[in-house]
């Protein structure tokens, strides 16, 4: 059990501004070892044997191009230690940019494996308001974090900084007349990146021998409902968590026991 443990804050308060500030302004910002290596390593070999199950089961329906899979994660040991989703550092700055009433809503990874490709370039997400033509303050985050290292061989993702505020068109504009480039965010184990879902960005292929894992939970604003996502929590675990853990998890299905899903719901995801 994980209940009595005490979150401590790594950042100062204008720390935890300056990280909110540089998602607002660059579309991401990236906290340095945050999180413990050795739950990383223990992630990572409990995700093993749910990758091999996943591509084994429903592997060819390539939910995420050539070789590379979309895997919601159990909410069971490890996946759900709150030093993780109830993260003293993440909450303070998810807080600021989806409001402190906000809700987390994904627990699941990114895998691209030898074979993957490049993708095209997307968003997550559509604007909020696509009639307008114009942004709006963020609305849906991603918190990813690798369970390994994120070098330039194993498959980083590439970014196009700022591109959350401008339109589809517009950002892919600068990006072909050169005005705006990629880059690959590259991660040791416990760095995590939160992210605004609507830059610009891309996933690379992984030239290695071995799978390359990027978690993603998500958070939103309270009243965004993605019915493509959803965290399913035992009944037990529920009993156990903290009253702000249940606050952040109000809007997710309370459960007896965990079944096997069926198929990943999650298949369009480039916008």
């Amino acid at each position: 059990s994980f209940t009595g443990i005490i979150m401590t804050q790594k950042y100062n308060e204008q720390q935890i501004k300056d990280f909110a500030n540089k998602v607002l302004e660059e579309g991401h910002c990236l906290i340095p070892a945050l999180f413990p290596i050795e739950k990383i390593d223990k992630w990572n070999e409990a995700f093993k044997p749910l990758l091999e199950a996943h591509i084994e089961k429903e592997g060819h329906l390539k939910n995420r191009g050539q070789n590379r899979f979309y895997v919601t994660l159990p909410f069971v040991p490890p996946f759900n230690d709150p030093e993780f989703y109830e993260n003293e550092t993440i909450l303070s700055i998810v807080s600021i940019l989806v409001g402190n009433d906000g809700v987390l809503c994904q627990l699941a990874t990114d895998t691209p494996l030898k074979g993957s490709q490049y993708q095209d370039i997307h968003r997550d997400t559509k604007p909020l308001f696509p009639e307008t033509g114009k942004e709006t303050p963020p609305f849906q985050l991603a918190v990813n974090f690798a369970l390994v290292d994120v070098t330039p061989e194993n498959g980083p993702t590439e970014i196009s900084r700022g591109s959350h505020m401008l339109s589809r068109e517009e950002g892919m504009r600068r990006l072909e007349s050169g005005e705006s480039k990629l880059e690959p965010i590259l991660m040791k184990k416990g760095d995590v990146v939160i992210r605004d879902v609507r830059h610009l960005h891309r996933g690379t292929p992984n030239l290695t021998d071995v799978p390359r894992p990027m978690v993603v939970i998500g958070y939103s604003r309270r009243w965004l409902f993605r019915p493509e996502v959803s965290i399913k929590v035992p009944r037990a675990t529920w009993d156990g968590m903290s009253e702000r853990a249940k606050f952040w998890l109000r809007f997710n299905p309370v459960v007896n026991e965990l079944k096997d899903g069926g198929e990943e719901v999650y298949q369009t995801f480039a916008y």
